[in-house]
This record gives structure tokens, sequence and C-alpha cells, in this order.
């Protein structure tokens, strides 16, 4: 496979996107707070803004999502609209006493020039009385960057705003930053491998715990279980931080110089080398060795890689997704010995300088629609969206990334550690062996029989 020489700089030339791939930033930092416990996430903008990203998480992860939104209308776009959001603040806060809430502005608040940092400041000196009231206020312009980096804006803000430096460390205890490429099912994945090794792991934001279907005794208007705020002021304590995904080194840089706890960055946790090297961490922060059960799995993974790569090798695959899980994927199929002939992402990220493919492009689902025809791919990965790509090229499409709404179960996939690797390895060399069935199965008798031969130029069987 050839390597594009600056992948970053590489945009489609379409003047439009006609089949966007890319997820705005204010879904993405919507995402990572609904990662903390009672926590509200809150949308400045018009209501159209919170409509479009409530309607992609419900159908997605299948749950009730807590969102709320300012109302911005067109008067108060114009004149400015601090008094919806101080109003919406107070508000929210009295009916539904959340632990935190975060507050996202949008592209209707970035055009007029909303200051996000002036009005946190003068809300603060204006309600003294919500001074037990967490809140944290980001920058995420939907017009400017994606997904992960509205989910890693969200994140750096928490940082900066309730983590609290100290001196003082916790025997055990570690920081997770996981990335917004990770399901809620991976989370939990984590969090199981990192606690068999006795450490105390914080997750920020923890969407294995707020995201997995749990069902409260009652109506609840903010979110149930994640990352609580005394978990997230606690992190400072912490012996390590393991940083899951590229896009969040900016929010690691960030908790590292606030509270000199020492940064491991891990860009991605699909395939052999990359588990080994995390088991190995977690061994040498822990002290203990890698369980026995970590160790019977990765033999089950090693077999499965043999059987599988049967399968996958030389096959041609398309891949478009957000940069992190797009670096994953590639990565991991090439060492599976596919062929990646085209790696389509959103956005520019630092993550895509290392996407190695026959053709790296930053663009929408109809670029990876042509690159899939003129590349001959045989399989898509990508979200729901590219189902009718795959559709009109006959190809199968592998869901992986947000949204899937098309199929159940989306939040609850693993695809980390070596269980998660192990089962993608079995979901995709499953997809090519059903196709080799199939073209078996559709052969007819005149292709076995002996002047069947003959059509294929060569001489028919003859009897003696």
């Amino acid at each position: 496979m050839s390597r594009t020489p600056d992948p970053t700089k590489t945009p489609s030339l379409k003047p439009l996107a006609t089949n966007p791939l890319k997820m705005s930033q204010p879904l993405g930092a919507a995402l990572a707070f609904l990662g903390i416990d009672r926590c509200l996430p809150l949308f400045h903008g018009s209501q159209g803004c919170t409509a479009f990203a409530l309607v992609l998480l419900v159908r997605h992860f299948r749950e009730a999502i807590p969102l709320q939104t300012t109302a911005l209308d067109q008067v108060t776009t114009i004149l400015g609209g601090y008094d919806n959001l101080a109003e919406a603040i107070r508000t929210i806060n009295d009916r539904n006493k959340p632990a935190m809430i975060g507050v996202c502005s949008t592209g209707v608040t970035e055009t007029k020039g909303e200051d996000m940092a002036g009005s946190y400041r003068l809300f603060r000196q204006n309600n003294p009385d919500l001074k037990d009231l967490d809140l944290t206020f980001v920058n995420t312009p939907d017009f400017k960057g994606g997904l992960e980096d509205g989910f890693a804006a969200a994140v750096t803000g928490m940082i900066d705003v309730l983590v609290e430096p100290t001196e003082y460390r916790t025997l055990g205890q570690v920081n997770i930053l996981a990335g917004a490429h990770l399901t809620p099912g991976d989370v939990e994945e984590i969090r199981d491998i990192v606690e068999s090794f006795g450490l105390n792991p914080i997750i920020l934001p923890d969407l294995g715990l707020s995201m997995s279907g749990r069902q409260p005794a009652g109506f609840t208007a903010t979110t149930l279980g994640g990352t609580t705020v005394k978990q997230i002021r606690a992190m400072g304590r912490s012996e390590a931080t393991l940083v899951l995904g590229e896009s969040m080194r900016g929010a690691a840089a960030q908790l590292e110089l606030k509270t000199d706890v020492p940064s491991l960055y891990f860009d991605r946790l699909l395939g052999l080398e990359a588990c080994d090297r995390f088991y190995k961490t977690l061994s040498d922060i822990s002290g203990r060795p890698v369980p026995a059960k970590f160790r019977r799995q990765r033999e089950t993974l090693v077999d499965a890689m043999l059987d599988g790569h049967f399968y996958t090798g030389r096959k041609r695959v398309t891949i478009a997704l957000e940069p992190d899980l797009l670096y994953a994927y590639t990565e991991f199929l090439g060492e599976m010995g596919a062929d990646v002939v085209a790696a389509v992402a959103p956005q520019p990220a630092a993550v895509m300088e290392k996407v190695t493919a026959n053709a790296v492009l930053i663009g929408d689902h109809a670029d990876a629609e042509r690159l899939s025809e003129e590349g001959g791919a045989e399989l898509i990965i990508s979200n729901a969206h590219a189902r009718q790509s795959a559709e009109r090229l006959g190809l199968p499409l592998l869901r992986a990334g947000l949204p899937t709404f098309d199929r159940i179960g989306a939040g609850h996939r693993v695809q980390v550690g070596y269980r998660g690797t192990r089962g993608l390895i079995f979901e995709i060399a499953n997809i090519f062996l059903a196709d080799e069935l199939a073209h078996v199965d559709s052969l007819t008798p005149e292709h076995f029989h002996p002047t069947g031969a003959a059509h294929e130029g060569l001489a028919p069987a003859t009897t003696h």
C-alpha cells in the first residue's frame, strides 16, 4: 500500500458535500457531557441545532437523551443571547437540580461572535447563589472541525474548570481519557481490563455507565450514571493518565499541565501489537503480572488472526470514519493483510498523518463511493449513512461509528482489547466468507459439466 505525502492536505475538490460524512462539534461536545453523572448538556443556539443532534443521538443509542436549548430567535441572535442563556441555566437548576450543566455554543452564536468565556464570568458574577452548580462552557462552532473536536473541547473544558491540582497521589488510581471513537461497550471493556490489574480507573467521560441502557426507577431529566464531578476533581491525585485516541492529546496536555500527572498515549486499542502494549503498561503501573485470562484471550486472538487472514488477505476495503476510528481500522486491516483502497475522513486531524491507504481524502460519503468504485473495493466500513452508497455499488457495509441507526446494539459493540479485536476479525472474515459461499451457490451444473470446460478454453473430456 502507498502513503500519500500529506493526507491532511488532500481535501475533496467538490464545492459542496453531497452526502455528508461529518458530524458537528456541538454533537461531539454533547456526547462527552452525556458521560458525566447527573449532567445536562445545553446548546446555546436555536431549537433546530438541538433537534438535529437529539435525533441522531436517540436513533443511535435508542435511549432517552437529556439535551436542552437556549432557543434563540432572530432578535436574540443578533442582539445577543446572554439573557436567554442565564435564564436557561437558572430554570434548569430550579427544575432538575443537575450536578453539572455543559454549555455548548453552536453555529448561530459562533457566527454572531458570542463571548462564551465572558458569558461564564458574567453569570458567575451575577449569580453567587448558584456557586455550588458546576458549569462548563465550551466553544463548539458547527461550521468548523467535527465530532471529535467538539468531544475533545468538552473534555478539555471540564478538566480546566473541575480538576483540582494537588501534590498527593492515590496508589492504584489512574485516569483514562476515553476518545469519541470508543463505544459505551468499549469503555466498559476497558474498565474491566484495568480493574483486573487491581487499578481504580477514573474514566472521562464514562459513557459505559451512562449510555449502557440503564433503567431509572422514575423520570430523570439528567444523565443517569457516568463520571461524577467528585471523581473529576480527584483526577489530580492519580498515578498516571492513559490517553486513548490522538484527538485527546490536547485534553491530556491540559491535565498534565495542571496536575503533573504523567500521560501515556495509545492511538488505538485494536490489533495484537496495540493491545500488547496496553496490557504491558497496565502491568508496569500496577506491578502485577498480566492475568491468566488475558493470556488465554491473546492465544485465541492469534488463532483468530491465523484463521481470519485467509479471508481478509488481499481484500480491497474502503473506510470512511472519524479520524481516530479511521486510523484504528486502517492499521488493523493492514495487519490482517487487507488492502485499504480508500480512507476518507470528514475533517483534518493530526492522526491522519499516520493513516496508510492507497488514497487518503478529507471528504464525504460520495467521495468514498467514487473511490470504492475506482479501486474495486469489496467492502465498505462506515456509519449507517453509507448504506445507499453500498447498495448502489452492490457491496456489503460493515457499520461502525456514529450514527448507526439501522441496527440495534451499536452502543454495546466492543472493538478494543484482545476480545474485541478477535470479534471484529470474525465479523469481517464472515462477510467475505458469506460472499464466497454465495458465489459458489450461484454456480449452475454447466460450470461443472465436462463440456462446460470447453467454454473456458479447455478441451472437453474424452472417453476411451
